[in-house]
């Protein structure tokens, strides 16, 4: 009950509403229901700009070593996918295009990306990619180690969107909504390149969701490499935005290259581990 209250809180629904739904549907409904409920009753969630502002600084007593307050992107998260790492939605054919240079579907890059997420621990991560890349590669659509996908299909790590031919001509679900809604029911994170700017106008819970869940990366060298800071140089590292509780780093005071030898006393900037009992910063630094 209480996961379910925070998740649609940060959709920006209001708790009463919420507890309202619950009571209504019980302990055991599903979130899809909870949301078309909460649609029902013209429930609409609140504007999240107060949620994304920092936090305003407050001043620390001189020689004070307590931690300032958490970002509210480092809160705790509820999920569906066991242990302590987010569950990873890969764009097969966004992953797949990018290492081919946009000419050649190579499969070896959705390897890349499946390993690189692996060798980090991360348990649930599943590639969609549409049905009809199966087929024989023709010469309008180059394929590169298409045997790739058969091992991924048989690891239940690859899934095929469906797409069948009517009169000859193929018909092809879309993809990229596949990938938004089942990275959005697993509150997990969406592996691509691709910003879905038709899905973020569609529906405005998806627009949170892609905004604050869309990891982009590069490859350099046949390797997959993922942004340090996913969300900009003001937001979480990346390990703390792979995982569903992150945790702060410790406060590392670099050492006065001068030691006891120092003379600038209390307004000395660096750390001096016989002065533990006195500030590191200087007054103008703690009110800066």
């Amino acid at each position: 009950h209480q996961s379910k209250l925070d998740f649609f809180c940060k959709l920006g629904y209001g708790k009463q509403d919420i507890c309202k739904v619950l009571e209504n549907l019980g302990q055991e409904a599903l979130e899809d229901d909870v949301l078309k409920e909460l649609i029902r009753m013209g429930s609409k969630p609140q504007a999240l700009e107060s949620q994304v502002q920092p936090a305003p600084l407050k001043l620390v007593a001189r020689g004070s070593g307590s931690i300032p307050d958490v970002p509210p992107w480092l809160g705790e998260d509820g999920s569906d996918s066991s242990g302590h790492l987010r569950p990873i939605v890969i764009d097969g054919s966004n992953v797949a295009m990018s290492h081919g240079n946009k000419e050649v579907f190579s499969c070896w890059g959705i390897r890349l990306a499946v390993d690189w997420f692996r060798q980090r621990g991360h348990t649930y991560i599943k590639v969609f990619v549409p049905s009809w890349r199966k087929e024989p590669p023709r010469q309008d659509s180059p394929i590169a180690d298409q045997h790739i996908l058969e091992e991924l299909e048989k690891q239940l790590i690859l899934v095929y969107t469906p797409s069948r031919k009517v009169k000859g001509k193929r018909v092809v679900c879309y993809d990229d909504r596949y990938i938004v809604k089942v990275a959005y029911e697993k509150d997990g994170v969406i592996v691509s390149n691709d910003h879905y700017r038709d899905l973020q106008n569609e529906n405005p819970e998806w627009k949170w969701f892609i905004e604050q869940r869309l990891l982009m990366y590069s490859f350099v060298s046949n390797r997959f490499m993922p942004p340090d800071d996913p969300l900009g140089r003001h937001g979480p590292t990346l390990n703390n935005f792979l995982s569903k509780k992150p945790v702060l780093p410790e406060p590392k005071w670099q050492p006065c290259p001068y030691g006891k030898k120092c003379t600038y006393g209390s307004k000395c900037k660096f750390y001096h581990p016989e002065r533990s009992h006195q500030a590191h910063l200087s007054v103008a630094d703690e009110l800066r």
